[in-house]
């Protein structure tokens, strides 16, 4: 992997290790607010690094020469994110039953459509320098 194909997910990166550090040093105030800082940091875990997979392997797909391709790469890492993120949400509320927590499931809602955010303007910011776009 170059260094052009992960330098526009930088700020990826970041919301990951900013989310995990006030995960970790805040746990008080997050007790105080109903948040289990575990949820959120395995939340924060899972959400990186399907979003990571899903812009690696629609990066790949600005390398064909087929313009569907980067289309086709996109519904489909979108729709791979989302039926994977909805299992795991899926799956912690069904081994948890009465114990969810909702304040920490609401908070990585709000960090999926970050991640999701961060992930297309970073793609669209390589798109626009191919040259063939």
């Amino acid at each position: 992997m170059n260094k052009t194909a992960l330098q526009p997910i930088r700020p990826l990166f970041f919301v990951f290790i900013l989310v995990n550090a006030l995960a970790l040093t805040g746990k008080g105030w997050m007790a105080g607010q109903g948040i289990h800082p575990e949820v959120l940091v395995i939340g924060n875990l899972l959400l990186f690094l399907v979003s990571l997979a899903a812009y690696l392997l629609t990066f790949r797909s600005l390398k064909s020469s087929n313009p569907q391709a980067f289309v086709r790469a996109m519904y489909g890492s979108f729709m791979i994110k989302f039926f994977l993120i909805a299992i795991a949400a899926f799956i912690y509320i069904m081994v948890v039953r009465a114990d969810v927590n909702k304040p920490a499931l609401l908070v990585c809602g709000a960090l999926y459509i970050i991640y999701t955010a961060v992930e297309i303007k970073a793609l669209l910011r390589l798109l626009k320098q191919k040259k063939n776009a």
